[in-house]
This record gives structure tokens, C-alpha cells and sequence, in this order.
């Protein structure tokens, strides 16, 4: 059977809980894992989604920032999560789909403006972070397990997945440390791009715009910073993947849309 899977950075499950609704009626995933809640778990929205037919869920929050959440129409087992850094911070969630797929949900840190990690303690944060889940990835991946990875990347690691390379090399999210470490972590992994896996490398992709345009369509000035990776396994199984542009458009959005990618998990 098909597993329709999304993410999407929603920017306050709360303030937003009527676009997620909404998604989650057109869309129809089964699975679908967010982003900075920015809500503690007590004021997580649960009943609502729910009632829309999404009853098992895991979620870590906390107040104002951060925070993840995988819910889903699916059973969950195994739930958890882990502390980067030795931050408790909610930037990750995880659970075993039936099937035993084992579905991990992240935020990596953003890393403030200035991209250099002895002037800027949030971008060194975000280097080690990469650097830890890097060598977790080594770890777990020795049992060739079949795993889904999906989140807010905070990194687009090609050169056109931004809108323009050149300009933004020297801007944090796209420059050449960052990319190293992120495809570091891929190929501890031998991950698959499940997005460029239809889209080539060629063609410009953006889940992301940012709110500082006065026109994002117009000046469509995007970046990928939103990803869905799978394990060799999983791979033949692709079926299609979509990035929702439309709802960059919807009222008081996110500033990221949703990633959406369906596989059937028995094909090799």
C-alpha cells in the first residue's frame, strides 16, 4: 500500500491550526510532521486534529520557539526523541510506522546571520549539530533499517535550490560549510533525495520565501530548505513528491509550504 508522508515548517501549529487543517483535508497524507509548533505540549492542539482523523501523534514543544511533531492517521510506535548538543530543545521527533519504518522528524537549527562559528554561537551550534547527527546517522544506519528522514533542514544544499547561487554563498543556509556538512550526514545515510529523485538537480526548487519580500511570488527569491530523505530500500518505492507552492499564498502562512511524498514501501 501507498504512504503519502509530509512536512512543512508551520511557524505556530496554533496560529496557523486552521491552514494545517486545511492541508491535512485537500492532502490527505497519512503521515504528517511539523516544524516549530512553537507550543508546549499541554497546548498542543491535539483534539483537532483528531477529530480530522489524525489520533496518534508524538510531539515535543516547548514555549515560543522550536518544536516538532509527528502526527498521523497510522499507529506510532517506538516514539521518541533525541537531545542534540546536550540542548533539550525539541528539534527532534521519531516513531515506527507499520511496516517497521522508522520515521524521524528534525529542525536543525537556523544559525543566525553571520556564517562564522567563532563569531556567531548560533551558527557553531548548528555546525555541531550537523556534525552529531552525522555520526548518529553512522550509528543507527549499520542495522540498514528502513528509515525516512523529513524536517526543516534549514539548509539548501544545491546550487539551485536557492535563487541565486552566487549571491547567496556567503549567506547562512547556503554556504559551502554548510553544504559539506549536510551532505556529510546524507551520505552517512547513502540517503535519497526523495524530491530531486523526480526533479533534477537542473531545475529551480523552493520550499521557502521569505516574509521580508513585499511580492514573494514576484521576487520569487526562494531557497529549499525543507527536505524528505529515504534509505536505499525505500527509493524503488517512489512514487511522487510535490512541494506546495500554493500555500505560501494562503492568508497569514508560514514562510515555508509543505513537502509531500508518497512511496509504496513493499516495492524494492
Amino acid at each position: 500500500m501507498a504512504l503519502t508522508v509530509a512536512t512543512w515548517n508551520i511557524n505556530s501549529v496554533r496560529l496557523r491550526l486552521d491552514l494545517v487543517l486545511r492541508f491535512l483535508a485537500e492532502q490527505r497524507p497519512d503521515v504528517l510532521c511539523l516544524q516549530e509548533t512553537k507550543a508546549i505540549d499541554d497546548a498542543f492542539p491535539a483534539k483537532a486534529f483528531a477529530e480530522a482523523g489524525y489520533r496518534h501523534r508524538i510531539i515535543r514543544g516547548m514555549k515560543s520557539y522550536n518544536g516538532v511533531a509527528i502526527l498521523s492517521k497510522l499507529p506510532l510506535e517506538n516514539v521518541g526523541g533525541h537531545v542534540w548538543c546536550g540542548k533539550d530543545d525539541c528539534r527532534h521527533v521519531f516513531a515506527t510506522l507499520p511496516g517497521g519504518i522508522e520515521l524521524h522528524n528534525f529542525y536543525i537549527p537556523a544559525g543566525g546571520d553571520v556564517p562564522d562559528p567563532d563569531e556567531n554561537p548560533k551558527f557553531a551550534h548548528k555546525l555541531a549539530f550537523l556534525d552529531e547527527a552525522r555520526d548518529w546517522i553512522r550509528r543507527e544506519r549499520q542495522g540498514g533499517r528502513p528509515m525516512i528522514l523529513v524536517g526543516d533542514l534549514n539548509i539548501a544544499p544545491l546550487e539551485h535550490d536557492v535563487w541565486s547561487h552566487k549571491q547567496l554563498l556567503d549567506v547562512v543556509s547556503h554556504t559551502p560549510i554548510e553544504v559539506e556538512k549536510l551532505t556529510a550526514m546524507q551520505e552517512a545515510g547513502d540517503w535519497v533525495d526523495a524530491v530531486r529523485h523526480f526533479v533534477p538537480a537542473d531545475r529551480k526548487l523552493y520550499s521557502w520565501w521569505s516574509y521580508r519580500a513585499r511580492d514573494w511570488d514576484a521576487a520569487d527569491k526562494g531557497r529549499r530548505l525543507d527536505h524528505v530523505w529515504v534509505t536505499p530500500q525505500l527509493a524503488g518505492g517512489l512514487r511522487e513528491a510535490a512541494i506546495l507552492r500554493a500555500a505560501r499564498g494562503w492568508t497569514q502562512p508560514s514562510d515555508h509550504v509543505p513537502v509531500v511524498v508518497t512511496l509504496d514501501p513493499g516495492v524494492a
